[in-house]
């Protein structure tokens, strides 16, 4: 029997507010809190995804681990292109290293860490 369960993820940024903007417009989450060190959104679902800024904040690298990573999104969509083109004008950016194939895509946040798209 588990004695706890994911209540959410929290990713390091320079700034929540925008950070969270880009996934909520990607996404469809509504906003559920919202202040200057952290923003938060939800699906109702019991997951939350949360922003937090901290100063200094220097973006991951992709795929080199100067600095790294650290854990990335992989996001489920029906239409792959149609979700790259609409991450892509609201401001994420494609490596051109793409390890995935037709299978998915790995994109960079405004804020430099990569996610992923994948089809299905």
């Amino acid at each position: 029997m588990p004695i706890a369960t994911v209540r959410g993820v929290t990713m390091d940024c320079a700034d929540p507010r925008a950070l969270a903007r880009f996934y909520q417009e990607l996404t469809g989450m509504e906003l559920s809190y919202d202040a200057d060190e952290f923003v938060a959104l939800t699906a109702g679902s019991g997951y939350d995804l949360g922003f937090q800024r901290v100063h200094g904040y220097r973006a991951p690298q992709w795929p080199g681990q100067e600095v790294p990573q650290q854990f990335h999104l992989d996001l489920r969509v029906e239409d792959l292109g149609a979700a790259e083109k609409l991450a892509l004008r609201l401001g994420a950016v494609r490596p051109d290293h793409q390890p995935g194939g037709d299978r998915w895509q790995v994109l960079l946040d405004p804020a430099g860490h990569p996610f992923c798209l994948t089809a299905g």
